[in-house]
């Protein structure tokens, strides 16, 4: 058994298998709402699998933890297609033909030298493609909601730089930043202390702005920045 090489095809059989009428009582019950917080899981220990990798050059932990996210994707698309609402293979049509849709430099007649040109079109073409769909709302409601905050607070600000308002810059957001941290000195901790809420959250903000413009990722420098410091104490 552990000499079988399985293909796509049948590991699509095996998860049809697990939620079928004589399949696993736990997997059979799953929804939708219920898969949710497995994917964050699994999304996270990927992303650790890539770090174990940079470190030790061992890729037998990321081919795992893909695994397992390829498992939560293949899940929802055949809860979907029980549901009737749509199959595995319309996923993977859809991918491909927007990979296509947006890459005309590659696939069709556009131009594009550098990465940044690449991002440009990008989302002018997602612009295009999204313009005729109510459910999306303004170009601030294209954001999840159940990004992690500091991501989510980047791509927000960038929308509104880009859309509606000029955003600040490094200078001013610095300048805010000196005057929320002097405040925090007024501030006394406390559960009921709505206004050291109001400034560390003002802080927060004007610290993913600096992220924003200078184009650093603030999650993962402050997740390095954990791991730092879990090291000092172990």
């Amino acid at each position: 058994m552990t000499d079988k090489k399985y293909t796509y095809e049948d590991f699509l059989e095996i998860i049809a298998t697990l939620r079928s009428e004589n399949g696993c009582p736990w997997d059979k019950v799953q929804t939708h709402e219920s898969l949710k917080p497995c994917m964050m899981e699994e999304a996270a220990e990927l992303l650790a699998s890539i770090r174990i990798y940079d470190k030790t050059g061992n890729p037998e932990n990321m081919i795992e933890e893909l695994g397992d996210v390829l498992l939560q994707v293949v899940m929802h698309a055949q809860i979907a297609s029980e549901e009737g609402l749509f199959t595995m293979e319309d996923v993977v049509n859809e991918v491909s033909r927007k990979m296509v849709r947006r890459h005309p430099h590659v696939f069709g007649t556009g131009s594009a030298d550098t990465p940044d040109e690449v991002l440009v079109n990008w989302e002018e073409i997602k612009k295009e493609e999204k313009k005729d769909k109510d459910w999306v709302g303004s170009p601030l409601r294209e954001i999840p909601q159940e990004l992690p905050a500091l991501t989510r607070a980047v791509k927000v600000l960038k929308k509104i730089d880009k859309h509606y308002e000029k955003g600040n810059s490094y200078e001013q957001d610095v300048a805010v930043i000196r005057r929320l941290a002097d405040s925090l000195q007024n501030c006394e901790p406390g559960e009921e202390n709505g206004e050291l809420k109001t400034v560390l959250s003002d802080l927060l903000l004007h610290i993913s702005d600096v992220a924003r413009i200078a184009k650093i990722p603030q999650e993962q420098i402050l997740a390095d920045k954990i791991d730092d410091l879990i090291e000092k104490y172990e």
